[in-house]
């Protein structure tokens, strides 16, 4: 998993209230178990017409946005069934951050597995980085993981919580795999031991 330290970049406003995660990724495209490749069919039936062509006016599909690493959301984000390709269409995309007044617990908990972070903030500071994002691809966002904030182009900085545990992930590019080989001595020692105290096993 990257590592997740400070982005500076696009933000895609979506003023939508319980985007759930059908709407992130239809459920005929949870069919593969690989990470990549979702990205084409994010937000698939908002960015599509029923031909496959591209709805211009949907924001991903504008120039200003194709490239968007941050997306600034409505309440209640990744609401709906708990499939964690929703992630992994909106990493596979470039999404790094999505910042929202809330989200859905389970996506909230999967997007830290996989190198997005979830930013909860009140309202308020929501409608200033929606009104922020709306300035196209010349307002950059930055996001400062370490320091936990949200500065808008034009220099107006917002504090954000994060759980310690799961900022450690994120700085450290650990998902639960890597957490588990952070372990890879101690595992092999007492399998080791095992071994050798029980050879029969």
């Amino acid at each position: 998993m990257d590592k997740f330290t400070t982005i500076t970049g696009i933000a895609a406003p979506m003023p939508l209230v319980n985007i759930d995660t059908d709407m992130i990724i239809p459920k005929q495209f949870l069919k593969t178990i690989k990470r990549s490749g979702l990205g084409v069919n994010l937000f698939d039936e908002m960015r599509y017409d029923d031909n496959g062509n591209e709805i211009a006016d949907f924001v991903l599909n504008k120039p200003a946005y194709r490239e968007a690493q941050i997306l600034v959301a409505g309440d209640n984000f990744g609401c709906g069934s708990s499939r964690e390709h929703a992630p992994w269409a909106l990493l596979d995309f470039g999404i790094r951050c999505v910042i929202a007044p809330s989200f859905a617990d389970i996506f909230f908990n999967n997007c830290f597995k996989n190198g997005i972070l979830p930013i909860a903030l009140p309202q308020e500071q929501v409608d200033i980085l929606m009104k922020d994002a709306e300035k196209g691809e010349n307002a950059r966002i930055t996001v400062d993981l370490e320091a936990q904030t949200v500065t808008t182009s034009d220099g107006q900085s917002f504090g954000f919580d994060v759980d310690a545990f799961k900022k450690h992930c994120l700085l450290n590019g650990l998902d639960d795999i890597g957490l588990t080989m952070e372990k890879a001595a101690a595992i092999d020692s007492f399998e080791a031991k095992a071994a050798a105290d029980r050879p029969w096993v």
